[in-house]
């Protein structure tokens, strides 16, 4: 996987005085926290794919959605309070509550029931996987607290063809994150220029539509990856008829 970081933090000059000034009070430097052992994320996000509660067909779906990645990607740790938007059948929601563990939660936004999703909590009850169905406009729930993450996995483009104010849900969406927080979007990429008309013809979208659209609510674009990328696709199918992985581009942006 091949990150491409788009902003750096400053260096800060006093960093080694406060390491020297906590050893001496033995207060073992500085307030911020080390960071997270990369083989130990790594070994949890395995072991997230792998549980036995995921289905068959979650399974069959890995190949081509590369979930360690992803997990890997958005940054997901135990405790976080996530919102997955458009869950569709909650292939994602599911991946992302085995990921933030019994301290934190996901809610799994949906604007109408769905069959799918239903079963799942059905077949396998999480209690820290809670389905909601809200608008897109305003998709984030009234109880949940300020918000860690927000994921939007393969359906910008299809809210692109629907009566959403996709400003206003933008919108919505900065509020909701806690500053620093995060917001992942991933979909199927249209050839460069493409109109947004792709969305309903092509089930894809253009890339620099997405950036232009999440920029302009407050969001500044963080990294992105390329783990998902496949050059052969031509761009040319609609993804629902693809032959071969589709292209897919993968953003995460931060709120100041």
């Amino acid at each position: 996987m091949t990150l491409y970081p788009r902003r750096f933090a400053p260096a800060i000059p006093g960093l080694a005085l406060c390491t020297a000034v906590g050893l001496l009070l033995g207060l073992g430097g500085c307030a911020t926290m080390p960071s997270e052992n990369p083989n130990m994320a790594a070994q949890r996000n395995q072991n997230v794919v792998e549980s036995p509660i995921r289905t068959d067909q979650d399974r069959r779906m890995d190949a081509a959605r590369h979930p360690v990645e992803f997990l890997a990607f958005a940054q997901v740790k135990p405790g976080m309070q996530v919102l997955d938007v458009s869950a569709g059948a909650g292939y994602t929601s599911q991946l992302l509550a085995l990921a933030v563990g019994p301290s934190g939660t996901v809610w799994a936004q949906r604007e109408q029931a769905g069959a799918a999703l239903t079963k799942r909590l059905n077949d396998h009850p999480q209690a820290n996987l809670v389905a909601v169905l809200r608008p897109f406009e305003d998709p984030v729930p009234d109880q949940a607290p300020k918000l860690d993450l927000i994921t939007l996995i393969l359906n910008y483009h299809d809210i692109t063809y629907l009566p959403v104010d996709r400003a206003r849900m933008n919108q919505r969406l900065f509020a909701g994150l806690k500053p620093g927080g995060h917001f992942v979007v991933i979909d199927h990429s249209a050839k460069a220029g493409a109109d947004i008309g792709v969305g309903k013809s092509l089930h894809r979208i253009d890339e620099a539509i997405v950036l232009a659209e999440v920029k302009k609510a407050g969001f500044v674009l963080e990294f992105e990856s390329d783990f998902l990328r496949d050059p052969a696709d031509t761009r040319e199918q609609s993804s629902g008829d693809a032959k071969i992985p589709t292209d897919k581009f993968a953003l995460r942006f931060v709120k100041p």
